[in-house]
């Protein structure tokens, strides 16, 4: 009796091992490793040549304000590993693959197993023949499990327990009944890739949002690295226009020497007096550009604790030229086509779409289901009696088929022929990123070149531009020029010098963007984050 008993739990154990065993489980790159997953390898792939910082410029805040304690030391990869970790716009943005993985929870929920239960009881009083009364207590419960499986079957057990006490019998029956069905679709239902298409459609959006992750932390890498360099731009080209105000001034003092003791008339005066107020003005700019670039730093840094708007900051990087060679730009353009998040993604949206069309196409099918019903009953005047009854010949058996078929079933073919069209579309879509992605890489490629060669092309003009400021400085003491003349030999030897800091910057970021373009950046720069296998256009079977 006891074996009898425990047949229901072994019918519902074997559902539930059933049902695990027919959806496939989601492995390789789908797999997401946990919300904010960025870390730092031992070393980035690849660094700046400036490691060892020969001066570090030193940003306050504004003036008037007291700086907050302990000054922040950054380099450019500590910059990138703060702004990884505490950046808000990023927390933001990490939790979308958590929040896409929640659907194929959802979608995986329809091949779980369901189980139901159900208990009543009731009482019947009606007249019987003779002018006397009957009176019937009736207490029914059931309980089953049932499942569907991506084979197109539908499964169920059960077990159904009747108890009637009437008036007109003198002991109570009671019935049990065990019962199994099965239901496997032939047509319309019976394919594994289309019952699984929604949960493998939930996985690539789950893969799609860690694509998405990964654009944003190379934008936000991108831009960390950017700002950094345009701070240390700023804080250089405040030292310049620091020399150079202070040779202005220099020059003044000697131009009203000069006047002074007779040997230049007093209308030199008003061109050196010009530039000292023409330094003075750009150190009032330079000075408040740099207040906005250091802000804009700090907020995307975001340093722990409370954000101290006025806290020192020490850059140890200076700008110097990275000790590298560029390699082929075919071999850009071949790291691009594989590593870009969103190209990946437009190819996950060529997946999703297929799946789309398999999933469609299936509605296309008649429906047409055989199904099968067993059940074995037992009868006693107790319910714990009724398994021992088991071997009696009470049993059931219903077998049959069922067909559905719409006559124009003009849905299912708008909604496959819709599907069709727009994995056509994604993929055409595709091809058209990917020639853009390459123009993009090819052009930052050239603008990098170009940003090489201005330096070493700047760095000639500022030298030819310091011969030229000496040579009229010398003209100057023998009275053969004027303070007009050395005023605009010192503003050409100023622009040249901030020219050419600025190439040097100019070719850093440009160099950023170059890697950016082409989906590199965060493995060049150590960081380990989701989505970096690259994605093909087939779609799961």
């Amino acid at each position: 009796m006891n074996g009898r008993k425990s047949l229901p739990l072994a019918c519902l154990a074997c559902l539930a091992a059933l049902v695990g065993s027919c959806i496939p489980q989601q492995t390789g790159e789908s797999n997401y490793i946990g919300p904010g997953t960025f870390r730092a390898t031992t070393a980035p792939a690849t660094t700046h040549a400036a490691t060892q910082p020969t001066t570090a410029p030193v940003v306050t805040g504004p003036a008037g304000t007291q700086p907050a304690a302990g000054a922040l030391e950054l380099s450019v990869q500590r910059s990138i590993l703060m702004g990884l970790a505490n950046n808000r716009s990023l927390a933001v943005e990490r939790l979308a693959p958590d929040i896409r993985r929640t659907f194929e929870a959802q979608e995986r929920a329809a091949f779980d197993p369901d189980v139901t239960a159900e208990v009543s009881a009731g009482r019947a009083k009606a007249r019987v023949a003779g002018g006397g009364e009957s009176i019937a207590d009736a207490v029914s419960g059931s309980a089953a499990v049932g499942t569907f499986l991506p084979t197109g079957t539908t499964l169920s057990a059960g077990v159904d327990i009747d108890l009637l006490d009437s008036s007109l019998y003198s002991d109570d029956l009671a019935g049990t009944r065990l019962g199994v069905s099965a239901t496997q679709a032939l047509l319309r239902g019976s394919s594994v890739r289309a019952n699984l298409a929604r949960l493998n459609q939930a996985r690539i959006d789950t893969r799609v949002s860690q694509y998405e992750l990964r654009g944003f932390a190379e934008a936000l890498t991108a831009q960390i690295e950017e700002t950094y360099w345009n701070c240390t731009l700023a804080a250089r080209r405040i030292d310049i226009l620091t020399n150079s105000l202070a040779l202005a001034e220099q020059q003044e003092a000697e131009t009203k020497e000069r006047i002074k003791i007779g040997r230049l008339a007093e209308t030199e005066l008003a061109a050196a007096q010009a530039e000292v107020a023409l330094r003075r003005e750009d150190l009032i700019n330079a000075r408040s550009a740099l207040a906005q670039v250091r802000l804009l730093l700090l907020r995307l840094l975001n340093p722990t604790g409370p954000l101290p708007w006025d806290r020192t900051l020490v850059l140890l990087n200076p700008p110097a030229e990275p000790q590298v060679r560029l390699a082929d730009v075919e071999q850009h353009v071949a790291v691009a086509l594989r590593m870009r998040p969103d190209l990946n993604q437009a190819r996950l949206a060529v997946q999703r779409d297929e799946l789309e069309v398999v999933r469609t196409a299936d509605g296309l099918l008649p429906r047409l289901d055989l199904f099968l019903t067993l059940g074995k009953t037992g009868y006693a005047k107790s319910v714990g009696r009724t398994f021992e009854r088991f071997d009696e010949d009470h049993y059931d058996v219903l077998a049959g088929a069922r067909f559905e078929q719409p006559p124009l079933n003009r849905e299912a073919r708008a909604l496959h022929g819709r599907a069709v069209l727009t994995r056509r579309q994604a993929v055409a879509a595709v091809e058209n990123l990917a020639q853009l992605v390459e123009q993009d890489v090819r052009s930052a490629y050239i603008e990098v070149q170009r940003a090489r060669e201005q330096i070493v092309a700047t760095a000639v003009t500022r030298r030819f531009q310091e011969e030229k400021l000496r040579a009229e400085t010398e003209k100057f003491k023998v009275g053969k020029s004027t303070s007009l003349l050395v005023g605009q030999a010192q503003r050409d030897l100023l622009a040249s010098q901030i020219a050419e800091i600025e190439a040097l910057v100019t070719f850093l970021k440009d160099m950023v963007e170059l890697h950016r373009l082409e989906g590199s950046l965060l493995e060049r720069r150590g960081i380990v984050a989701p989505g970096r296998q690259p994605a093909t256009m087939e779609a799961p079977k």
